[in-house]
């Protein structure tokens, strides 16, 4: 992988809970850190459900290695968001392919 490959900013973000003062929690996304990340799309489908159209689209994401990512934060490119389903390092701790799926 080359560096100028990685020629698209993203967000990492990460989940925090909020009280709502009712006993219950909202989630809040706070940005963790922004990165350089190459993208490209893996597959898309869509699929009908009760005369709705749901559109799913796993993509990939290549960015400088960093420690720590958890499966439970999530990617904001541009006005889109990803929910990380993957996380793997390649075998020299130089990068990591993050595998998502769009939040729509």
């Amino acid at each position: 992988m080359e560096i100028g490959q990685l020629n698209r900013r993203i967000i990492i973000q990460t989940p925090a809970k909020v009280s709502d003062n009712m006993g219950g929690y909202n989630v809040t996304w706070s940005d963790y850190a922004t990165v350089w990340a190459k993208c490209w799309t893996v597959s898309s489908s869509e699929t009908m459900i009760d005369t709705k159209i749901s559109l799913t689209r796993i993509q990939k994401f290549c960015i400088r290695y960093r420690n720590p990512i958890s499966p439970s934060w999530r990617i904001k490119w541009g006005t889109k968001y990803f929910n990380i389903t993957a996380i793997d390092p390649d075998e020299k701790n130089e990068f990591i392919y993050l595998t998502v799926e769009e939040v729509i």
